[in-house]
């Protein structure tokens, strides 16, 4: 599938805040906990537990979140498909829908099952 500016505009102006819950939920509906979570998300983007908290207050939406996100240097190696889009081949001018989809591969990954040293990319 092919992402859309669109498609990328409407994934930038979602609310983080009102996704992490649903991320959390499925988490644990799994057995897996909030600081897992939590865990996952500080290695793709640099935010510790505090500046993710302070996002889901201020409201921040995706496009923001990962505007001042700090990316892990390995992201690149998140590959994979995740709602039908192949991770690698989302095209750089979309990069809030790239990283999205890239952190939600992880989050799926780590609601599978995977262990946490498979999902945090080593080169």
């Amino acid at each position: 599938m092919k992402v859309t500016p669109e498609k990328n505009e409407q994934v930038a102006n979602m609310i983080f805040g009102s996704i992490y819950p649903l991320y959390l939920n499925r988490l644990e509906k799994n057995g897996r906990t909030k600081e897992e979570l939590n865990q996952v998300i500080e290695w793709l983007t640099g935010y510790d537990d505090d500046k993710l908290q302070a996002l889901i207050e201020e409201k921040a939406t995706f496009g923001t979140f990962f505007q001042e996100a700090k990316i892990h240097p390995n992201a690149h190696l998140i590959k994979g498909v995740v709602c039908g889009y192949r991770i690698e081949e989302i095209e750089d001018e979309f990069d809030v829908y790239k990283q999205c989809r890239r952190m939600e591969k992880l989050i799926d990954e780590l609601a599978r099952g995977r262990k946490m040293e498979k999902i945090l990319r080593q080169a």
